[in-house]
């Protein structure tokens, strides 16, 4: 994990140079600074400022690293989610689906039933109006030869 460390007493620079640098593939921010011996107070002094600014600059750039990450994270989020909706939405569809297959065969079976018992109840009333009849003749046959 990168980590800024400020110093509350800087040694003497002549020279001092920064150089930021950033790893495109890691959160880490580099800020190595080169020191040199100075050897006036006023070029103490710059050397200071300088450290300070380069400082601030490693500060500055590990504030656009956190806001990258942040960025990529809510964009990642964002995707999760609406892929998340996109597959609930195709469930909800596919029960939908499944849901009115299930209707249709449930009303095709009992559309099935009903037409097989009108025709049992045909075929049942057909053959008992046949017996009755046939009752009634052997009836009327067996009355004639009685009477006869």
């Amino acid at each position: 994990m990168a980590s800024l460390f400020l110093a509350t007493s800087v040694p003497k620079f002549s020279q001092p140079s920064a150089l930021v640098i950033r790893n495109p593939w890691s959160s880490r921010v580099f800020v190595p600074i080169r020191h040199i011996q100075a050897g006036s107070k006023q070029e103490e002094s710059g050397a200071c400022d300088k450290a300070a600014e380069a400082a601030k600059k490693g500060a500055n750039v590990a504030k656009e690293v956190g806001q990258d990450v942040k960025n990529q994270a809510a964009s990642v989020a964002e995707n999760a989610t609406q892929k998340t909706k996109d597959a609930a939405g195709k469930v909800s569809e596919t029960a939908q689906d499944i849901t009115e297959k299930g209707k249709q065969t449930v009303q095709d079976a009992w559309g099935s039933v009903k037409d097989t018992t009108q025709k049992i109840k045909d075929t049942v009333a057909g053959k008992a109006e046949e017996s009755k009849d046939s009752l009634k003749e052997g009836a009327n046959k067996l009355k004639r030869d009685i009477n006869a």
